[in-house]
């Protein structure tokens, strides 16, 4: 079973495990969208996102980065 926009955690995880160097705060929404999409195990519709969920992906993404 493949990760859903509802799996924040492991969505904001999978993109800092991706580039580790990468500082989330300079990345574009657009851009962070693409990449989680284009994520192995992502499987959901790339349609049904909104700000909140990609806002909630970035925070932890964002706290793994500042670890």
């Amino acid at each position: 079973m493949g990760l859903k926009w509802t799996d924040t955690r492991e969505l904001g995880e999978a993109l800092y495990d991706r580039d580790p160097e990468l500082d989330p705060k300079t990345v574009r929404f657009t851009d962070m969208h693409q990449w989680i999409c284009a994520l192995e195990d992502f499987d959901d519709d790339p349609q049904a996102s909104n700000e909140r969920t990609l806002e909630a992906i970035f925070m932890i993404w964002l706290d793994e980065f500042e670890g």
